[in-house]
């Protein structure tokens, strides 16, 4: 019996406690122990008589952008070594199956999306800086936007790869066969994956409003995972979305303060309703509906709101 994305997890061991204990490693992992290097170089700066900041923007200011950036991928790194240890050593579950329900991870799937999210999150940056020449400076600087290149190629897709395996995949699998369904999962992680970004400083320059974007953004990533059953589509469309967007362009008033190549300085006050739910309600579906064009996605309903059924012992590998 071919088992699905969701019923991966029962090619190992998959009880609720596993999960729970899972999470709080993971979580620890990654707020914790991933945080110490930062909060080494912010002492050590506040010893040599600067005043600790408490915000991203304070701390970009103390550490200067590209060491803070570093410095908090290094967490999302240190997250992503803590979501493959508890999958391997929690629930005997091998880093393919945690991954995809193919018989190989299909590294095909993942550069077609990042090439394609890449070039039109990148095309419509460029369309904005056409039309509004005046609302961004030229930002680039030859040296600093190198070392961004290297820190961006190195460690955003760690940092986005944390997350898809922590929220699609570890949450996603451990949810599913919690509740023994689908709907359940891809709600939850799609709500959490935004609230992750709750405390951005995007969200008090915007508004709640934002919030759209952040749970939409998380709602395509889960609809992906479960229509293609795995996580490549997920991982190539979210590394994308970052590094393209650290690279180009960047603003006082965003989680990514980068040495990038534009810098929007327009008044974030004039940012619409309209151009905040765009993407998730004109952009995310056409992108959907190209992926299930190539891939042939079908039972749309199946996928996405039935059942997870627990197969038979006898027709999958039970870890004992």
């Amino acid at each position: 019996m071919k088992l699905d994305y969701i019923q991966q997890a029962y090619n190992g061991l998959y009880d609720s406690w596993r999960y729970i204990i899972g999470t709080i490693i993971i979580f620890i992992a990654w707020q914790f122990i991933g945080a110490i290097p930062l909060g080494i170089f912010l002492i050590a700066k506040v010893f040599n008589g600067a005043t600790m900041a408490t915000d991203i923007p304070g701390m970009v200011d103390m550490l200067g952008s590209n060491l803070f950036l570093f410095l908090m991928l290094v967490s999302f790194a240190v997250g992503l070594v803590g979501v493959i240890l508890s999958a391997k050593l929690l629930h005997k579950q091998s880093f393919k199956s945690l991954t995809t329900a193919r018989n190989k991870i299909d590294w095909k799937r993942f550069w077609f999306i990042f090439i394609l999210w890449g070039t039109i999150s990148s095309g419509l940056v460029l369309l904005d800086y056409y039309l509004t020449p005046e609302d961004y400076v030229f930002n680039f600087n030859a040296k600093a936007f190198i070392i961004l290149a290297v820190i961006g190629i190195l460690l955003l897709p760690l940092q986005t790869s944390f997350e898809e395996y922590f929220f699609r995949g570890y949450l996603m699998q451990g949810l599913g066969v919690i509740f023994k369904n689908r709907w359940a999962p891809l709600v939850l992680t799609s709500v959490g994956f935004g609230m992750l970004h709750i405390f951005n400083p995007e969200v008090d320059t915007l508004g709640p409003v934002i919030m759209i974007f952040y749970i939409g953004t998380g709602f395509i990533l889960g609809i992906m995972t479960l229509m293609d059953e795995g996580l490549e589509l997920a991982l190539g469309f979210h590394a994308a979305n970052n590094l393209f967007t650290a690279l180009l362009v960047t603003a006082d008033w965003t989680a990514l303060q980068t040495d990038s190549i534009l810098k929007d300085i327009s008044d974030p006050s004039r940012v619409s309703f309209v151009e905040i739910a765009a993407p998730v309600l004109v952009i995310y579906p056409l992108i959907l509906f190209i992926l299930s064009k190539k891939y042939g996605w079908k039972n749309w309903k199946e996928k996405l709101f039935g059942p997870v059924v627990e197969p038979l012992k006898d027709d999958y590998k039970v870890i004992e």
